[in-house]
């Protein structure tokens, strides 16, 4: 495998000492998920000190360690380890030549992400680089720009806040040419006084671009204006997308069929006709931004429409199952990472579009909805209605205003975790049923997911 880090560009980057020569291959700062060639970053936070895993990590196979406190295993000393991973991002960044691309929004950073690395990566092979997970906060940011190889030819990069000013330091270790905002919604209620707050803190990606920089932007959501305001002292290019007349890169057509969605897409430079792998018309949008941000980056549109017919569903963010069950199988949708007010109303269309005997769906409360959580929570249930469901197990005590919405409406439990969603589920489902799963990742619905996967008894 090629170096990554040489001890002495650590050093460099770091302002550290080394203590012997050695080559990293890789960067990591969980121990467990140490590799063999790996350098290991010994991070201080409020509840555990990153120091106490060296041991275990150099076990792991770890080629040396980046420490605030000497260690007898090889490593880089440096006054102060989540500086120094900052650094070494910084570092990296400004090594790579090639060009970035950002990617924040309300629901469907981490897809679009994904989608716009498999476009580019498509004509590219082995050239693109991209955050791996969620990895999008003050230290999975760093990160993941510190593992970018010198020479690859692009970089996507998801970039996530739940408090202003957050992706103002993110973008400015970025330093995006392309930065996309998916959408605006209720998330992180709790942090903001309003959408429009939202709409201000997403829009703070566009402060890191890059000279000549492209913004991308919602063209259908009702704070288009607000973040083109945002985007124009920073931005050399603004493009919108979205379904209606006017969007710079507009999806003309989408149709449902067996394989996903047809789609013909109309952009500045012409008309792409595409299938899309992904359900529900929030891909649509998705899929517009990830088309106008290959234009923007210089990279193939029609190599990025065979990437987007070819995406596989994520796990925890729309990855379908087709699961065995006494008498047949049932599809179930795994939506369990996350969970807001617009992505739930998402994906409960998109159950709604799936064909079944019967729509049972999974709904764990949503987190960090603040004031508001009771009104939105309760403004669930025409959605649910619209998808058509016939059931619905609600989980945690915030959905009381949406069991309480849903009186009389469609048959619903509310239970008080995953653990009693779980039994409660095994007993309702029946062959041919979809399932959706979906809540806030601390519910812990993947739990479900996992116990569901190989088969139900």
């Amino acid at each position: 495998m090629t170096t990554l880090w040489t001890s002495a560009d650590i050093a460099r980057a770091t302002g550290g000492t080394a203590s012997v020569s050695f080559d990293a291959l890789g960067v990591s700062f969980d121990s467990r998920e140490v590799e063999t060639g790996h350098l290991f970053v010994a991070l201080k936070g409020e509840a555990t000190d990153g120091h106490r895993f060296v041991d275990g990590a150099i076990s792991n196979g770890a080629a040396g360690a980046l420490v605030s406190a000497a260690v007898a295993h090889p490593h880089v000393l440096v006054e102060n380890t989540t500086q120094a991973l900052n650094d070494l991002a910084i570092a990296s960044r400004n090594r790579m030549a090639g060009k970035v691309a950002g990617v924040t929004g309300s629901a469907g950073k981490t897809g679009t992400k994904e989608a716009l690395a498999d476009a580019l990566a498509r004509a590219n092979r082995g050239a693109v680089h991209r955050s791996v997970k969620s990895y999008n906060n003050h230290t999975g940011v760093p990160l993941s720009l510190a593992r970018m190889p010198a020479d690859c030819t692009y970089g996507v990069f998801e970039m996530g806040m739940n408090h202003s000013g957050e992706l103002s330091e993110l973008t400015q270790l970025v330093r995006p040419h392309v930065a996309i905002v998916t959408t605006i919604a209720s998330a992180h209620r709790e942090f903001f006084a309003s959408e429009e707050a939202i709409a201000d803190a997403k829009g703070e990606i566009f402060e890191g671009l890059e000279q000549g920089g492209t913004a991308i932007i919602p063209f259908d959501s009702p704070y288009r204006d607000r973040l083109a305001a945002a985007a124009k002292p920073y931005a050399a290019n603004i493009v919108t997308f979205g379904r209606s007349d006017g969007a710079d890169v507009q999806a003309i057509h989408a149709i449902a069929t067996d394989r996903g969605q047809a789609i013909t897409a109309r952009l500045p430079s012409g008309e792409l006709s595409f299938t899309l792998s992904q359900s529900g018309d929030h891909w649509v949008a998705n899929a517009m931004a990830v088309l106008a941000a290959v234009d923007a980056m210089g990279g193939d549109l029609a190599a990025a429409g065979l990437a987007l017919a070819d995406m596989a569903g994520l796990a925890g963010r729309g990855a379908r199952h087709t699961v065995s069950i006494a008498g047949g199988t049932i599809t179930m949708l795994d939506e369990s990472y996350n969970a807001n007010p617009a992505s739930m109303a998402a994906t409960l269309d998109v159950l709604g579009k799936t064909p079944a005997e019967r729509r049972i769906a999974v709904l764990g409360e949503m987190r960090e909805l603040g004031s508001e959580s009771d009104a939105l929570h309760a403004g669930l249930a025409p959605a649910l209605s619209a998808a058509r469901v016939d059931f619905a197990v609600l989980v945690g005590s915030a959905m009381s205003p949406l069991a309480k919405a849903l009186e009389g409406r469609i048959e619903t439990v509310h239970v008080p975790d995953a653990a009693a969603a779980q039994d409660q589920v095994k007993s309702l489902l029946k062959a041919g049923d979809a399932l959706l799963i979906k809540g806030s990742n601390a519910v812990g619905l993947s739990r479900l997911v996992s116990s569901f996967s190989g088969g139900i008894d």
